[in-house]
């Protein structure tokens, strides 16, 4: 475009439509079926080390189910070819109103287990959870 003087000699671009702005979409993820459980920091239920995560998070001593920490089976996480990577949000639904919400993933399951995923949750909450058909998609951070 060519720049033109205006009456006060001030060298001024031609007025120019401005585009509409528009929100820019982001690519909506795949959405996966999941066998949802739970499980506490316990060496029974973890390793040697059940209060440090595969991420190398640390749990602390007073944590519970609000913590919103889930551990996710290998097939979906990416060092193992799957699309979810360790502090990833991912929001799920259809456990129970109260347990659906968006947890970040700093855990993995044990090998034996495909398209699980485990919810951490305290001693002393008494939750024992076997739920299958639960949707898991992970949130895009903006």
């Amino acid at each position: 475009m060519r720049a033109f003087l205006s009456s006060r000699g001030i060298a001024r671009r031609p007025a120019v439509a401005k585009a509409k702005k528009s929100k820019t979409l982001v690519a909506r993820s795949l959405t996966y079926t999941v066998t949802a459980t739970v499980y506490e920091a316990v060496p029974g239920q973890t390793d040697s080390e059940p209060f440090v995560t595969a991420d190398n998070s640390h749990i602390r001593r007073h944590y519970g189910t609000k913590k919103r920490w889930m551990a996710l089976s290998r097939d979906l996480l990416k060092p193992w070819g799957g699309k979810f990577d360790f502090g990833d949000k991912v929001r799920v639904r259809g456990i129970s109103p109260k347990l659906d919400g968006v947890y970040t993933i700093h855990d993995t399951m044990n090998r034996r287990h495909r398209h699980c995923m485990d919810i951490l949750a305290h001693p002393s909450e008494k939750l024992d959870l076997c739920t299958k058909g639960v949707k898991i998609q992970k949130v895009a951070m903006r």
